[in-house]
């Protein structure tokens, strides 16, 4: 191996150059003017001119009702979707690795919605939600309750989104459940049946341990995923936060305050919140997995 010299290094940076630049325009710098942004205390909007500098943003911000409920909002929201959406993808794994015919096609069914444009999955759940002629509603009608407007209620909005989200993402976890399944070698089970273990005793003793790092990996990525929920919202209820505000989350209160009222200091205080947020969860995992998970 060659040892690295001033030349080689300074050709690498070169080809490295112009991912480099696209990284730091459309990354690095919108990360660290955010921060600038989020303590501009007296800000002129048609001038563009900051004439103070401090943290009033942030002390409004925790002052505002709407924010402290999209805060909430938020946390219901990633409370539902991602242990309903980590144990429903888990157990159709699981069905999915022991069957042999139609897999590949049942596979591709199930990772259909995850593919497919939010707005085009709001669409049909919003129809599926249709007080009236809804699908949703048409089956509770069976069950003898009366229509919910999920869609209109503020009881009921967060909930429909929830059930979508879940949907809609449950294919990319089955796909990473089921690489992991496929990961664990036969002869544990082989194993474990000469043994005596029932099917209950292989799932618990073999299947959930030697799943740990998937289910770290695809619990991770739905708590930040779920954190920054937009699409969803945005699509689901015509570009509003639902009625009354009852869907209103994080994200789509930064998108309100930035593109729609022009209070940017508030809108960038409230992404490094954000920020701060998904960060403390994400360590949080880091540090359960490192201590209950074996590789």
């Amino acid at each position: 191996m060659q040892k690295p010299t001033w030349k080689s290094t300074g050709k690498t940076f070169l080809y490295l150059l112009p991912m480099l630049v696209i990284i730091g325009t459309f990354n690095l710098y919108p990360i660290f003017k955010s921060f600038e942004m989020s303590f501009y205390a007296d800000f002129n909007f048609y001038t563009q001119e900051v004439k103070e500098y401090g943290i009033d943003p942030f002390i409004e911000l925790f002052q505002d009702p709407q924010f402290l409920s999209a805060i909430r909002n938020t946390f219901i929201f990633v409370l539902g979707v991602v242990p309903l959406s980590i144990l429903i993808s888990l157990g159709i794994a699981i069905l999915l690795n022991s069957i042999d015919l139609l897999s590949g096609f049942f596979r591709s069914i199930y990772f259909l919605p995850f593919v497919t444009s939010t707005v085009a999955v709001s669409i049909v759940w919003r129809w599926l939600y249709h007080t009236n002629y809804g699908l949703v509603n048409y089956f509770l009608g069976l069950l003898n309750i009366g229509p919910i407007e999920f869609l209109n209620n503020p009881d009921y909005a967060l909930l429909a989104m929830v059930i979508m989200s879940i949907w809609k993402g449950l294919g990319f976890n089955i796909i990473i459940f089921l690489v992991g399944l496929n990961n664990i070698n036969e002869s544990y089970y082989q194993a474990a049946k000469i043994d005596g273990a029932g099917p209950w005793q292989r799932f618990t003793n073999i299947t959930l341990p030697l799943l740990g790092p998937t289910t770290f990996l695809v619990s991770v990525m739905g708590v930040i995923n779920s954190f920054k929920v937009f699409d969803e919202v945005y699509s689901l209820f015509n570009g509003r936060p639902g009625p009354a505000n009852s869907a209103m989350t994080m994200v789509f209160y930064i998108f309100q305050k930035f593109y729609e009222e022009n209070q940017y200091a508030i809108a960038s205080a409230a992404g490094i919140i954000l920020f701060l947020i998904i960060l403390v969860f994400t360590l949080l995992q880091m540090w359960v997995n490192k201590r209950y998970v074996h590789y």
